[in-house]
């Protein structure tokens, strides 16, 4: 059975191999990285030229391999992993911002890596579980769900 815009993912159990359907929703609602920083009532840490780059989608994890697994193009990453692989995850996977949960705060040389390329740095007061909920409910929606 062939589901438009979807990927497979193999996984292995010890017993048995089941496979995964990722879903992408053809539905999104964007907006932009300023309606995030009020949303959100967000600290700018850097990137105050990009605030006006659009959001299709949002991710919370602490884990980059989920973020590199499950991420779609111009979404926002919510973390509370504050270290320079969040903004190699960032980078990789064109993440147009990523928001640091719970007051974490990068240090300079995250926030010289994330202005060299181009990605917006917040940090918010909110937990993650609260930042997503705050997000969903003005609309914006994750890149997958699962089947």
């Amino acid at each position: 059975m062939k589901i438009k815009n979807s990927n497979v993912i193999l996984i292995l159990n010890r017993k048995d191999i089941k496979f995964v359907t990722i879903v992408y929703k053809e539905e999104t609602y964007s907006m932009t990285v300023n309606d995030i920083k009020s949303i959100l009532e967000a600290r700018l840490i850097s990137g105050e030229e990009h605030l006006e780059k659009e959001v299709h989608t949002a991710c919370g994890s602490d884990m980059m391999s989920d973020v590199l697994a499950f991420n779609k193009d111009q979404s926002v990453l919510l973390t509370g992993l504050c270290n320079m692989q969040a903004i190699r995850t960032a980078e990789m996977m064109d993440i147009v911002c990523i928001v640091f949960v719970r007051g974490k705060m990068p240090d300079e040389g995250m926030i010289a890596l994330a202005r060299e390329r181009g990605i917006v740095l917040l940090s918010t007061g909110h937990r993650m579980f609260s930042a997503c909920g705050l997000l969903y409910e003005k609309g914006l929606r994750g890149g997958a769900t699962y089947r």
